[in-house]
């Protein structure tokens, strides 16, 4: 059969995934993105401040890589497939298999479609040290997809530096809560940090490359070899702070896990995994990347640093790595747990606002706007929340203006958004049941609006009502306020 150079991406509402969208479609090759979600890519009706993240010529399905069924359409007339994947957020029992299982199943689809190459993003670490488990399933998955028949190229990074990354994130609140950093022992491993853009400049270039064998693996890491600590150092003097790290040896990957969710954006699990890699040492020991890619020239730490700044300094991030669904750890609840009655608090006022300025200021709760009074609250929420081992506040938003379906707000994720008429937030806080805040916007003739906002709460047992009616003094300030801000900001906005 005749190959077009059909490209498949997986992985695209990620955080490397999404960035490499558009590289990809810059080479002219036709793209189709296998995505849970389409709609977080390409919105129907999306909001006119909205740019979607993919052009019109890339094709969008929906898929799971755990769902055999969904990759036989995907992978028909493929050249070139990308494995962007990856189920950090799972439960340390549960990740390894999940990885292992969507690999096979995705080298299996390549082999009866035929496909030509496979690129796949995974961790460095020689293969003779105690890998983490994190990081022996990373290499595990590239294994797997040699299982494939096809071409395999299998490019291994450690730390990846940007704006929005896991690794930028953590290092960047660390530094700028904590004057004095308590650290474990293996704080100090060598690692070889790269900065996004020069990773993203390597899978692109992994469409065109030579390979002399069916499976090839290339270490890639940027100009300088140093640790976590090294990067924090770096990070420090990149802002004029002096900071004082003190070494804690009797620190395990566990304790340190539950100190990282009090001050940064980490969940305890994907803290936890990231942990316990950083005993391992993650440097480049092979010069094939150098030999076979010559235009690429990787940077340093501080400029990595400085890129990533530059690029938050732009309000916000092309995709961050929270964004990512497989980061998120699911809740015990939204796995089938048995739910009672649904409470419901809905309030209505009418604005003497036209509904797209209505709208507009709903879409801007959350993040460094807050939650139009009594913010400091749900920054109390969050910090208990992390404290347990949940997401959390300091996820923030992606874009300060505008969200869409899949986006993070705070401990919200956007579940629907119909422009002009409704936007609904799924909570995503550890608690014993499921809840939702909703708001719907109905015109009033030219100049009014009737702003509903509901807030509902699906129990999970007695617990669940417990928490209920125990939070319901403070749910008729906090939703009172909230509504009365959107009519208030909707109201003053010119």
């Amino acid at each position: 059969m005749a190959r077009d150079g059909l490209i498949l991406l997986t992985g695209a509402t990620g955080y490397i995934g999404g960035r490499l969208i558009r590289p990809l479609e810059a080479t002219g090759r036709p793209l189709r993105l296998l995505v849970r979600d389409p709609a977080r890519l390409r919105p129907a009706d999306a909001p006119v401040a909205f740019t979607p993240r993919v052009s019109d010529g890339t094709q969008l399905l929906g898929g799971d890589l755990l769902e055999p069924e969904s990759l036989r359409p995907a992978m028909q007339g493929v050249d070139t497939a990308y494995y962007l994947v990856h189920s950090l957020g799972a439960a340390p029992d549960e990740f390894r298999d999940k990885e292992r299982a969507s690999a096979r199943n995705f080298a299996r689809a390549a082999r009866e479609a035929g496909v030509r190459r496979i690129i796949y993003l995974g961790g460095l670490g020689s293969p003779g040290d105690e890998l983490s488990a994190h990081l022996a399933s990373r290499q595990d998955v590239g294994a797997l997809l040699c299982e494939s028949e096809a071409e395999v190229i299998e490019f291994r990074a450690s730390v990846i530096l940007g704006s929005g990354s896991l690794s930028f994130e953590m290092i960047r609140a660390l530094v700028d809560h904590l004057p004095v950093l308590l650290t474990p022992r293996w704080v100090e491993t060598l690692t070889q940090p790269i900065a996004v853009d020069d990773v993203l400049a390597y899978l692109v270039a992994g469409l065109d490359v030579p390979v002399s064998e069916r499976c090839t693996v290339y270490e890639v890491g940027g100009e300088d070899r140093v640790s976590y600590g090294g990067m924090m150092r770096a990070y420090a003097r990149s802002q004029g702070l002096k900071r004082r790290m003190v070494k804690l040896p009797w620190l395990s990957p566990r304790l340190s896990a539950l100190w990282l969710v009090l001050v940064t954006p980490l969940y305890y699990r994907v803290g936890r995994h990231l942990l316990e890699g950083l005993r391992n040492e993650t440097v480049v020991t092979s010069d094939a990347a150098a030999k076979d890619f010559p235009s690429i020239r990787p940077v340093g730490v501080d400029e990595a640093i400085a890129r990533a700044l530059a690029n938050e300094d732009r309000q916000y991030a092309e995709t961050r790595w929270s964004d990512a669904r497989s980061t998120t750890p699911s809740s015990p609840q939204r796995a089938g747990a048995r739910v009672g009655r649904r409470y419901v608090d809905r309030r209505t006022i009418d604005v003497p606002s036209p509904s797209e300025r209505v709208f507009g200021a709903a879409l801007c709760l959350g993040g460094r706007k807050g939650w139009y009074g009594w913010t400091w609250l749900y920054r109390l929420r969050g910090l208990l929340d992390q404290l347990s081992g949940g997401v959390g506040t300091r996820r923030g938003r992606r874009d300060p203006v505008c969200v869409i379906v899949g986006d993070t707000v705070d401990f919200w994720r956007v579940e629907e958004l119909e422009p002009g008429r409704l936007l609904r937030l799924a909570a995503e806080m550890r608690a014993p049941g499921r809840g939702w805040l909703q708001y719907e916007f109905t015109p009033l003739g030219k100049d009014a609006t009737r702003l509903v906002q509901t807030a509902m709460w699906d129990p999970a047992g007695l617990s669940g009502r417990l928490y209920w009616y125990l939070l319901w003094p403070v749910h008729q300030f906090i939703f009172r306020s909230m509504l009365r801000g959107v009519a208030r900001d909707a109201i003053s906005t010119p």
